[in-house]
């Protein structure tokens, strides 16, 4: 069945699909812009959680060691395993939540309403210690770098199978592992690359 998306289906439409009265529906969460934020917002925080937990972790260990902090691979992984791990658990609800955020991340009219709300607070924390692998690096090209990175991640989270048709099967945009093994070095590199070559 096609997604017909945000604007394709009514409050009714989705109470029916749930099993539920559209009455209920409408006096838990409002109307329907309500209940697709609340869809939204439910596994942010979990997500966000974990993420910050795996950047706190990989910070402490390179504390232990003595060292300044953790290396910029360590942080990326921290801001991008989470998300594998939640996709690897096997729960349908985390692939479609995944993909929605997929979806809002994409989108010039949903994006900066509902990502900048849930996601900005993580994201400038994994700024500043992007900073601090890189010292001397310009505060505008970490974020150009950042926003690669999202880019890469949202195509990774949507999985179109466009990498599927594209390498005859070689890659598998359902195999995780892979994505986010290739995704790591990759966005590093990147990052290394414009933060020295613009100093």
């Amino acid at each position: 069945m096609q997604n017909p998306g945000y604007d394709g289906v009514t409050l009714r439409q989705i109470a029916r699909r749930a099993g539920v009265d559209v009455a209920l529906a409408s006096y838990h969460f409002g109307k329907k812009l309500d209940l697709f934020q609340a869809v939204f917002e439910r596994r942010a925080a979990f997500l966000n959680q974990a993420r910050r937990d795996a950047l706190h972790r990989c910070q402490a260990e390179a504390a232990e060691a003595g060292k300044a902090g953790p290396t910029l691979e360590q942080i990326i992984e921290a801001f991008l395993r989470p998300l594998e791990l939640a996709q690897e658990t096997g729960d349908t609800g985390w692939r479609h939540y995944l993909a929605l955020i997929a979806y809002i991340n994409n989108s010039p009219y949903w994006g900066p309403k509902m990502m900048s709300h849930l996601f900005d607070e993580l994201v400038q924390e994994f700024i500043a210690a992007l900073a601090k692998a890189l010292p001397g690096a310009r505060r505008e090209d970490l974020y150009w770098c950042y926003h690669n990175l999202s880019g890469a991640l949202t195509l990774t989270l949507a999985q179109t199978k466009r990498i599927d048709n594209l390498s005859g099967g070689l890659c598998r945009s359902a195999d995780l592992q892979a994505a986010y093994d290739h995704m790591i070095p990759f966005v590093a590199a990147g990052f290394r690359e414009v933060c020295a070559s613009r100093r």
